[in-house]
Parts: structure tokens; C-alpha cells; sequence
């Protein structure tokens, strides 16, 4: 069956789509037999990946929560959109009525029967949840992990710290994702917070305008000067399905290097998911 991994956050916009899109677009080919992952836009007030990329949103959310509905609901890949930037996706329209819904529906058990699909389909399902909140909650005992994104000032870090607070063994299934600057290292937010692990991922002005739609270039992981995103993304998802946890550590540290090396810096606390 396919894996279930969640994206959201507790506050502010750091960057969930974002960042659940390069996931997908930098995910090991080696892993989940070669499938590529599909990203879902399951937040209670809509998707923006229609609008963002001028897409169709039929079919999408609302179709699979209708099929959920059924005795014998089908598949997730009919619903899936090819993204222009080569990201699979299952998009929502804009809007909290028929959304809230829909994430409710797949929460219940035909709902993750459709997301996880038959015991041979493989692949990975990411499901973009956007802030986390009333009527996701369900959503999110789905996954088998959560990534929750967060910028890395004091402040954002405090309410993950809350956040987490009151979870118990449950953070144990919770990935934290540092996106643009931040001034503590890796080891001092897990501790400090309680996390098993933490990632860092830089903001990319340029990646970040591809995935909005507003270029068309092919996004690369690898090779001669590889966006520090896709880069950064690539390492997050060979560890999501349990790659060289020191080979990657090493990794990380020179992205970490490099972002800091190019004074990366973060928009506003208002700017776009």
C-alpha cells in the first residue's frame, strides 16, 4: 500500500505547498519502486494549486471524496493532474464549504482506503494540509508521519513548541521542517523542543516561482549548481523513506553551508504558502 505522509503548520505561512511540492519533485527515483509521489491538496479552506498553475480543478479533491462514498471507490490516479513542472497532483477548488467536507470524508475509512489504495499500489501520498487546525486533525491520525513546517525565528518555534506540548507520544510521528533563516542549529531545536529529528530547507525565490506557475524550467535535484530547494528537498525525502541517515547528515550540513553562505533571506511573515 502506498505511504501516507502529511504537510502542515501550527502558524503563520512558512511555506507548506512549497514545500510538500518539492518533496514530491526532488523524491529518491529509487524509492517506492520507482512510483512517483502525488501531492494532495487536503486543507479545510481549499487548494490554490488550480489557480496557481492554471489548471483544471476537475478532476481533484472533491472527486475522490465522492468515490470515497462508494462501495467500491476506485483509484486516487484518476483524480491526479500533471502539474507543469512534473509534479502529480490531486487538486482542490478554492473555498472552505465542500473542502472541509471532503477532508472529512477522507479521513473516515473510504477516504483512506482511496489514499492508501490496493496492498500491490506503491508509492508515496502527500497530503497537503495546510495550517493545522479544526477539521484536520482526523486527517492527520491518517498519516504514518507528519512534516511540519515552521519558520525558524523564536517566535514560530514557540508555537511549535506548544503545539507539540500537548501531543505526548504522538510528536514521536512529527519531522520539523526549518524553512529560510534560522539562527539555531539542528541539535538545539530538537532538544530544546522534543523532536526526533529537524531539517532545513532555504527559501528559493526562483524554485519557489516555478511551482507558482510563473516559469516553466525543469526542476533538477542534482548536478551543476542544483537549486539549494530541490537539493534540500532531495535529502528531506531519502530521509522520509529511511536513506543513510549519516550519509544525509553530512549532506545537510553543506546545504546548511551553503544557505547561509548566500545569506538566504526569508520574505515576510505574510507571504504565500
Amino acid at each position: 500500500m502506498r505511504r501516507l505522509i502529511a504537510v502542515g503548520s501550527v502558524s503563520g505561512a512558512p511555506g507548506v505547498t512549497t514545500t510538500a511540492l518539492a518533496l514530491a519533485a526532488a523524491w529518491p527515483q529509487g524509492a517506492d519502486g520507482g512510483v512517483r509521489p502525488v501531492v494532495v491538496e487536503a486543507g479545510v479552506w481549499g487548494g490554490d494549486l488550480a489557480t496557481r498553475c492554471g489548471v483544471p480543478h476537475t478532476p481533484g479533491l472533491l472527486d475522490v471524496a465522492a468515490a470515497a462514498r462508494q462501495p467500491h471507490p476506485g483509484s486516487l490516479l484518476g483524480a491526479v493532474t500533471e502539474l507543469p513542472f512534473g509534479v502529480r497532483a490531486v487538486v482542490a477548488p478554492a473555498g472552505r464549504g465542500a473542502c472541509g467536507e471532503a477532508v472529512r470524508v477522507l479521513a473516515a475509512g473510504g477516504g483512506r482506503r482511496v489514499l492508501v489504495g490496493e496492498e500491490h499500489d506503491r508509492g508515496t501520498v502527500l497530503l497537503d494540509v495546510g495550517r493545522i487546525g479544526d477539521g484536520v486533525e482526523e486527517l492527520l491520525g491518517t498519516a504514518e508521519q507528519v512534516v511540519l513546517v515552521t519558520r525558524g525565528s523564536p517566535e514560530a518555534l514557540t508555537h511549535v513548541y506548544a503545539h507539540l506540548l500537548g501531543l505526548g507520544d504522538a510528536a514521536r510521528r512529527f519531522l520539523l521542517v526549518v524553512v529560510g533563516p534560522c539562527p539555531y542549529p539542528a541539535e538545539e531545536i530538537t532538544q530544546a523542543l522534543g523532536v526526533e529529528h529537524a531539517a532545513f530547507l532555504p527559501w528559493d525565490v526562483k524554485t519557489a516561482a516555478v511551482m507558482r506557475g510563473q516559469r516553466r524550467v525543469a526542476l533538477r535535484t542534482s548536478g551543476f549548481r542544483a537549486p539549494l530547494l530541490m537539493a534540500a528537498a532531495h535529502l528531506l525525502g531519502r530521509r522520509i523513506c529511511g536513506g543513510d541517515a549519516r550519509a544525509d547528515a553530512q549532506q545537510q550540513a553543506g546545504v546548511v553551508g551553503q544557505m547561509r553562505a548566500a545569506l538566504v533571506q526569508a520574505p515576510g511573515e505574510g507571504s504565500g504558502a
